[in-house]
């Protein structure tokens, strides 16, 4: 299995092109609902260049993040980024950030009180974790989760955002949009509301319906909650001005599968249907244009559609003042082909798979969907969702806040799971000491040792339930620590945990 580095490049274009297109065509419908009927951009003033909008935006910023501080991406790095770079105070993005700034960390930034995590905001840019990691789907799988619970932790937008890196890489190698489909499926769960979109979209294309008849189907059984107003006469008449605020992620993936499904091998008739089908048109499209991309390769693009939005970049949501200083994000598509194919070097020598892309033929024999699947529905890359993984040289943490999420009351036990993976090859007594508020109490105890073995040799990670008691809360943040130290070792691991005041808050308000 091998693809030439022209061929790579031609693909990668393709993706990146593919996106300007969509997101440029379904801009000024997103979020109507209504039936449209475009056949070519509307804008009649785009001058050659595209129209700025948030779908290739963050991605920019991950590419900087990796250029600046590597490619071994934690979401804590990530978090940070989106901290300093993102500017929306509005959905995901808004409640994401509302979050980390009262201290939590991802995946519960994303989770917590946040009814925008079934929304859009992560799957528009899985497109850099494929690109990066062509032909690795699982490692694409696991750069889109690192990336998604920022903002959509626990939410159907993280399956969504692992769904489509997930196939968006296999499809660098094969090209058949149904095996494409299995492949991303095989990543999340088959319950997940994505997954049920995903399959009444499948189920109605071999029936045989038309792609209204299906958008019609897929809004009927998947839909978000839009503002009155934004939902047309004809959609209200069959009943769609109703839904669950924020639950937009389904039907908006189950639209992206449509535009391509239906439109086969002709791009225009891709990103048109994914427009004329409403809901968030930009991100729709602009998802199916870099996929078709991906397949296709840029050369296959229609000149019709390049030649009116040329080939710069053009954002909405960054903070331009400080990251365009020194011209620090990539200006042109080109140049972000460039920087992108730099970082896939990088990471295929991590992964010793320096012979996916690289020079003489390329040579797709025998590649199969079944070598790209994982067989538990991708549990071993998103099954942390109930607190935050750190990473340590040879050590990996866990700290689970159980399903209610970072949150203590006065006088109630709060129970935390601490899991440790020890990583490496030589097995350790670690010494635990808590730091906690004045006045807290934790047990069975806040100081103590336990033996870890190496995961290498066959032994289950080390698992460790405490219970921390706050007599009296008197901040809405408390922060508190876990120390864990080797004696005889220089390393010290210190492992951040964040617990809101919850006095005022519902029962079970992570859920």
């Amino acid at each position: 299995m091998k693809l030439n580095q022209n061929e790579y490049r031609n693909k990668l274009l393709g993706c990146w092109l593919g996106k300007n297109v969509g997101g440029t065509l379904g801009a000024p419908d997103e979020w109507h609902r209504r039936i449209n009927n475009l056949t070519f951009y509307t804008q009649p003033d785009l001058n050659g260049n595209p129209m700025a909008n948030d779908d290739l935006d963050i991605q920019l910023l991950w590419i900087l993040a990796m250029e600046e501080k590597g490619i071994n991406v934690t979401t804590q790095r990530l978090a940070e980024y989106f901290c300093l770079y993102v500017v929306p105070h509005w959905g995901e993005y808004g409640m994401g950030k509302i979050n980390m700034h009262q201290g939590l960390l991802p995946p519960m930034s994303g989770s917590f009180q946040n009814v925008h995590r079934h929304s859009c905001g992560s799957y528009i840019r899985s497109e850099i974790w494929a690109c990066i990691a062509p032909g690795l789907p699982k490692v694409a799988a696991r750069y889109a989760y690192e990336d998604s619970i920022i903002d959509h932790g626990n939410g159907e937008g993280t399956y969504a955002e692992i769904f489509m890196a997930a196939l968006e890489s296999a499809a660098f190698f094969i090209s058949d949009l149904r095996e494409l489909i299995d492949i991303g499926l095989s990543y999340i769960p088959k319950e997940c509301g994505v997954a049920k979109a995903v399959h009444t979209t499948l189920a109605c294309f071999d029936d045989g319906k038309s792609w209204v008849d299906t958008r019609h189907e897929v809004l009927r059984q998947h839909r978000g909650k839009l503002a009155d107003w934004l939902v047309s006469a004809e959609d209200k008449a069959r009943g769609f001005d109703t839904g669950v605020v924020g639950y937009d992620v389904p039907s908006n993936m189950a639209i992206t599968l449509i535009g391509l499904l239906w439109g086969r091998d002709d791009f225009s008739q891709v990103e048109c249907i994914a427009v004329n089908c409403g809901e968030d048109t930009d991100c729709t499209a602009a998802t199916a244009g870099s996929i078709w991309g991906i397949i296709h390769g840029a050369a296959a693009i229609p000149q019709k559609w390049l030649d009116p939005i040329g080939r710069n970049i053009k954002t909405i949501c960054l903070n331009i003042a400080d990251l365009n200083w020194g011209k620090r994000l990539p200006q042109t598509v080109d140049d972000l082909a460039d920087r992108t194919a730099r970082l896939c070097k990088q990471v295929l020598v991590r992964e010793k798979a320096q012979d996916l892309c690289g020079e003489g033929p390329t040579d797709l024999n025998g590649v199969t969907a079944a070598q790209f699947k994982v067989t538990d529905e991708g549990r071993s890359i998103w099954g942390g969702f109930n607190g935050t993984r750190f990473d340590f040289d040879f050590f990996t943490v866990h700290v689970d806040y159980g399903c209610e999420g970072a949150v203590i009351r006065d006088s109630q036990p709060k129970s935390l799971t601490v899991r440790i993976t020890n990583t490496y090859l030589a097995q350790a007594n670690l010494s635990l000491h808590w730091y906690l508020p004045e006045g807290w109490q934790v047990t069975p105890s806040p100081d103590g040792f336990a033996n870890c073995v190496p995961v290498a040799f066959g032994l289950p990670e080390l698992k460790l339930e405490y219970q921390v008691m706050a007599p009296k809360l008197t901040r809405t943040c408390n922060r508190a620590a876990l120390e864990i130290t080797i004696e005889g070792r220089p390393m010290v691991m210190l492992v951040p945990v964040m617990l809101l005041n919850g006095n005022m808050l519902p029962e079970a308000i992570g859920e």
